[in-house]
């Protein structure tokens, strides 16, 4: 049942999502659209909700309510700068604003642009791992068998944190500032 609940929560997201651009940018109507994005959040509630009910009703801790921690992590982590993407998007496409800029590798921005990515994805990391443990915790079982998923991703946490941070290593406007005053 909870596996149920996580699929219709994660569709329940982009439908909430997509309804809230289409009625702000399609229909002009702009206070349906942020009632219908207001309720982006309460998705990730619902299905908080329905992992301590599965745990409390005796559910064995187990790798579903991992993968719940883990949408809750990264909705919180990432839900906002998805929600400021798709908005610049639907604003661009069908309300005549001007194209998101994408920032040029080696630029500063670019940089600035990635480690933010990075602590995005740390703070998805310390919520959904804070979850699991939780979880574990209230369950009354021990946490181990929630945490088996995250040690997968603390090994993408570090690899996104390596890649994140050799964007700053060299940027074109430093190797110019180098080049000309030489």
């Amino acid at each position: 049942m909870l596996l149920a609940v996580i699929a219709a929560c994660e569709v329940g997201f982009w439908v909430l999502l997509a309804a809230g651009m289409a009625a702000r940018y399609l229909f002009r109507l702009p206070k349906a659209g942020l009632v219908l994005l207001a309720g982006v959040p309460l998705v990730d509630v619902v299905m908080l909700v329905a992992s301590v009910i599965d745990i409390r009703q005796g559910g064995e801790p187990s790798f579903k309510h991992s993968l719940a921690a883990i949408f809750i992590g990264v909705s919180v982590g990432f839900g906002h700068s998805t929600l400021k993407w798709a908005d610049a998007w639907a604003a661009h496409k069908f309300a005549g604003a001007t194209q998101p800029v994408k920032p040029r590798k080696g630029t500063r921005e670019k940089v600035r642009k990635e480690r933010q990515g990075w602590y995005r994805h740390l703070l998805a990391y310390a919520v959904g791992c804070g979850v699991m443990v939780s979880l574990g915790l209230l369950s009354g079982k021990g946490y181990d068998a929630l945490l088996g998923p995250a040690y997968t991703w603390t090994i993408v946490l570090l690899i996104d944190g390596f890649v994140s941070f050799s964007y700053g290593v060299d940027t074109d406007e430093e190797h110019k500032e180098k080049v000309t005053s030489a």
